[in-house]
């Protein structure tokens, strides 16, 4: 699966391809369409991916996904959990600064 430009929405089953192999840094953003907090967030997000080409950015939809929201205890939204080669290394819960993204994410890709 190529890394373009946006946040691309992804399933459950999409989820251990992308986050589980082959991609050093990836943030996943867990959200619902009629969580305002999350759609403020989502032009952050989208920014930050097109910016940040080393890491791949990916969005759950927690209606839609609910195994997998309960599988990583996600109780409120927006959450980012940033996963490094497979493991969660960061989690981000409520809304956030694109500076307090960044920052974030710099730390772990070193």
């Amino acid at each position: 699966m190529e890394n373009n430009e946006s946040a691309m929405e992804i399933s459950d089953q999409e989820f251990n391809e992308i986050v589980k192999n082959g991609h050093k840094l990836v943030v996943v953003d867990f959200f619902a369409e009629w969580c305002m907090p999350c759609l403020m967030l989502s032009p952050v997000i989208e920014e930050l991916a097109e910016e940040m080409k080393e890491v791949k950015f990916v969005k759950i939809n927690v209606d839609d996904n609910k195994e997998l929201a309960g599988k990583y205890q996600v109780s409120s939204i927006p959450c980012l959990i940033l996963f490094k080669d497979g493991k969660e290394v960061e989690r981000l819960i409520g809304n956030q600064t694109q500076e307090e993204i960044e920052n974030k994410i710099n730390e772990n890709l070193e």
